[in-house]
């Protein structure tokens, strides 16, 4: 069992308001946060079919068996429940002084989210729980015993650390369950071979622009289809999209996004990487490593309940800043590199775009172990992040 650092947050909302919802990936830990900021509330899963066939067939008599505060888990199965919750919420029952609270958890992020801004605006509090963040395990006081190497290739689900359990095993399951059950759910794909050929195609190119034509011909579909099953893998956290930042400094500007994935632990093994040892050689380490960083600055944000607000920077002549953030007085920059030795040269790109917005300052995040400061550059080690 470990501590999130989210848990703090939501018991505060929780206090504020009368909807909770977290989303996020499925094992990401939903269930055992939402039961720990819900003490004494009810429970129930909709994936048990008897109880999503009660919410279906019967919504009322299914509300009627659970009277008091309750954790609906993965709700997108019965998303007409949430229009229940809003009258509960709205009108509580006749002699109650305080309406009742809910906490609703779900793993498909995009019609969750529809449902929740059109029946719970102003009645919700909305936070996503991605996989154990480097924070966290350092909490459990184990992030500090691994190589980077290691820690990339376990990535963040916690039920591999509650259960010391073999990475490339569990997420051989993980991945299974995810094809057989979500995609389905998601999307009437009727060849799923062919989807997991996408699939594993799309973790080769993470870290790169997203050639919708280029995947659609390595995996033999339309480029339609290949937008429709990226959607897909976005709505089912597996994947995300990095948009590039468009603001204009007399430069011609990247404007495709790049394609990351939410857990490094499941991009390795669908590149079929079996150990850490595999890892530390693939060519495509530099860009888990990079996938890495930003999932774990993503994870800084959402912990804390804030919104992501992430994008990369590249002009049409090569430069190019990994990760960059809105900020009042600028950008805010980071680079990432897997090297383990620092080199100047690793600021080069950070100067040239602070060149162009008249501003000073950024990070770098490498593959080392030392941190320190150069040039007016926080140079941080993989294990200070």
């Amino acid at each position: 069992m470990y501590k999130r650092i989210l848990e703090q947050k939501a018991l505060s909302s929780l206090k504020k308001y009368k909807v909770l919802i977290l989303t996020g990936p499925r094992q990401s830990g939903k269930s055992t946060l939402s039961r720990m900021i819900g003490k004494g509330f009810d429970y129930v899963n909709l994936e048990l079919p008897d109880v999503r066939e009660l919410a279906n067939t019967d919504p009322k008599g299914f509300f009627n068996r659970y009277t008091g505060n309750l954790i609906v888990d993965e709700i997108q199965y019965v998303p007409e429940l949430f229009s229940y919750v809003q009258a509960m919420v709205d009108s509580p029952a006749k002699g109650k002084k305080n309406p009742r609270r809910f906490i609703l958890t779900g793993s498909q992020q995009f019609s969750l989210m529809e449902r929740a801004t059109q029946t719970l605006a102003g009645r919700a509090r909305i936070f996503q729980l991605l996989p154990l963040s480097q924070k966290e395990l350092k909490m459990a006081g184990i992030a500090g015993e691994v190589s980077v190497d290691e820690r990339m290739f376990k990535g963040g689900y916690p039920r591999i650390f509650n259960e010391g359990l073999d990475p490339s095993e569990w997420l051989a399951q993980y991945y299974l369950t995810y094809v057989e059950r979500d995609v389905r759910a998601l999307k009437n794909i009727g060849d799923l071979e062919q989807f997991g050929r996408f699939l594993r195609v799309a973790a080769s190119r993470a870290g790169q622009l997203a050639d919708y034509q280029s995947i659609a011909r390595d995996v033999g579909i339309s480029q339609p289809t290949a937008k429709a099953w990226m959607s897909v893998l976005k709505a089912s956290y597996v994947c995300l999209t990095l948009e590039p930042h468009f603001k204009n400094f007399g430069k011609r500007m990247i404007k495709s996004p790049k394609i990351y994935f939410y857990d490094t632990g499941l991009l390795c093994y669908l590149l079929k990487i079996k150990n850490a040892q595999q890892l530390s050689v693939h060519p495509l380490r530099g860009v888990i490593f990079e996938n890495w960083v930003l999932t774990e600055m993503m994870k800084d944000r959402v912990n804390i309940g804030e919104p992501i607000d992430f994008y990369f920077w590249r002009d049409q002549k090569g430069h190019e800043v990994d990760i960059v953030e809105e900020a009042a007085d600028g950008l805010k920059l980071s680079e990432v590199k897997a090297a383990a030795t620092f080199h100047s040269d690793f600021v080069a790109d950070m100067k040239f775009l602070n060149e162009l917005q008249k501003s000073t300052g950024g990070r770098v995040v490498y593959a080392g172990n030392e941190t320190f400061e150069f040039a007016g550059y926080k140079i941080v080690g993989w294990n200070d992040l």
